[in-house]
């Protein structure tokens, strides 16, 4: 009976406090947070920890790196055969800053999204189970480097439409959060929307700047993550015009040169504590260089 009573009281509590949710007051939580901002060789890392309840009505870490338009920086995909943490990804490659790409075969460790990097194909748009012509939810957005500029496209149905692109580094994910300002509808019908995880995002603001987010999750009181609806509103609030969702779960990860913790700045959560040192080995990344 007490059992009983207690889970109504908390599922009672659960829904009034969703129920006052005021997204106007958590835009402004996120537009005015006093940032935790280090000011590096062409980009900024912006750091900050919304306290339980406080953001969405949950405890919320996001990490963001921001590149104005006229830095030097440029972005690059990086992608290994073997699956490697994002810090050994950068490393290799001597970049600033990484964080985690597209989605990928845990066990095959191959991308299961289109991935060209310098002109050679790694990774194709894996089929359905059922249909063999069209592409999965999440392969409905596409990143194209151009001068090491990231260009948001977004692909037709057809599975092989990236084989038409004479971009030299496309890498597909999604799908898209935003496009020209505004949120694209987000399914109901899937947890993959819905229920709220570790996330990764790329977006661009009207002026040229490249924003690369990381919000933690799988932590209760003190990183719960974000449903792709709230993924999408933070990167509207942090000023984007277009974003695409990235891998996320326990691949979030983000990486910048010469920071504590091998320079691990998130908390990942492969290894289910809230440390630095979760890393999941993934397929491929995003480079700062």
């Amino acid at each position: 009976m007490k059992k009983t009573l207690l889970y109504s009281l908390l599922t009672f509590l659960c829904i009034a406090c969703t129920a006052q949710v005021d997204y106007s007051n958590d835009s402004l939580r996120v537009v005015n947070a006093e940032w935790s901002i280090d000011t590096l060789e062409g980009f900024y890392l912006k750091r900050y920890h919304f306290g339980e309840g406080s953001l969405f009505c949950s405890a919320q870490n996001l990490c963001l790196i921001e590149i104005p338009a006229k830095s030097h920086r440029r972005l690059a995909f990086s992608y290994d055969t073997l699956l490697t943490e994002v810090s050994a990804l950068a490393g290799r490659n001597n970049a600033y800053a990484a964080i985690n790409g597209t989605f990928f075969d845990m066990d095959l460790g191959n991308p299961i999204c289109y991935l060209r990097i310098d002109g050679n194909s790694v990774g194709e748009n894996t089929p359905g189970k059922n249909d063999s012509v069209n592409r999965k939810y999440y392969q409905y957005a596409s990143i194209a480097l151009r001068s090491g500029r990231p260009a948001l496209v977004v692909p037709d149905s057809n599975r092989l439409w990236e084989e038409g692109l004479k971009d030299s580094n496309i890498m597909t994910s999604g799908p898209m959060l935003l496009i020209d300002g505004m949120p694209t509808p987000m399914r109901d019908d899937r947890t993959f929307v819905t229920n709220r995880h570790n996330r990764t995002a790329l977006g661009m603001k009207a002026d040229g700047t490249t924003i690369l987010l990381v919000a933690d999750g799988r932590f209760k009181h003190k990183a719960e993550g974000l449903s792709l609806t709230e993924l999408q509103r933070v990167m509207r609030w942090l000023g984007c015009i277009d974003a695409i969702n990235l891998d996320g779960g326990g691949s979030t990860t983000m990486y910048v040169h010469d920071k504590p913790h091998d320079g691990v700045v998130n908390y990942p959560s492969d290894n289910r504590t809230f440390d630095h040192e979760g890393q999941r080995p993934v397929s491929n990344a995003i480079l700062v260089l």
